[in-house]
């Protein structure tokens, strides 16, 4: 079933295209290309985000009646509003982008170049559980070549955020082809989701694959080739 994105605006304050939010949930749709983000979404230091995280952790491991006086407990609200800030959803900043340095193509390599099984680590928006996987990027260079350590960091970026495994896809392939300058671009992502295993239909054996082919990659002996390699 094909949603369009012009057609997502939420009706009566509950409803986007007739489907629940609960429906949509579970079903892992996705709004559209961006991270949705508020517009003060940095008016908050990070100090700040982590102070105020910390105390409404605090609430909710209260509502659930644990006791916050317990040594194993008590210092719970500071730790996760750290991870929280610093590690798992570090990637909604976008001052932790990584870096990007090209270099000149001297070995005048016009093959496609394959990285394939960087793995990540991100958490489903729609509930907030992790999904892990691996990702597989290749490109034909239009003149530079970036470093290999810099995809992985781009898949890094880009996972540590409240995400949906398709638009993760998505916001990698589209930012190594404004990088790279190439249409030449295909990322492919095999994803395990824990809200899929570890809750609602409890199926421990499904994993999600995506994929985004552009330039050469539309091509089917081109992507043929592609997946040839991700065998081996």
């Amino acid at each position: 079933m094909k949603l369009k994105t012009e057609n997502l605006a939420p009706k009566n304050g509950n409803k986007i295209n007739d489907f629940s939010l609960n429906e949509i949930g579970d079903d892992h749709m996705f709004t559209g290309l961006e991270t949705p983000m508020k517009a003060d979404a940095f008016a908050l230091s990070d100090l700040e985000k982590k102070e105020k995280i910390s105390s409404l952790f605090e609430e909710i491991m209260d509502v659930l009646g644990l006791d916050l006086t317990d040594d194993s407990l008590k210092g719970t609200p500071d730790r996760v509003a750290k991870m929280y800030i610093e590690e798992i959803f570090s990637g909604l900043n976008p001052s932790t982008k990584p870096k990007i340095s090209l270099f000149d193509n001297k070995y005048q390599y016009n093959q496609m170049l394959v990285e394939k099984n960087i793995t990540f680590y991100s958490n489903c928006e729609h509930h907030f559980v992790p999904f892990t996987g691996k990702a597989h990027i290749a490109y034909v260079s239009s003149g530079k070549v970036i470093g290999l350590s810099k995809l992985n960091r781009i898949v890094q970026y880009y996972a540590k955020r409240p995400q949906v495994q398709e638009r993760l896809t998505n916001q990698i392939a589209t930012d190594l082809k404004a990088i790279l300058n190439t249409e030449d671009i295909a990322v492919i992502i095999d994803a395990k989701h824990l809200c899929v295993s570890s809750r609602g239909v409890k199926d421990d054996s499904s994993t999600t694959i995506t994929s985004y082919y552009s330039g050469i990659f539309n091509e089917p002996t081109k992507i043929a080739e592609l997946q040839n390699y991700l065998k081996q």
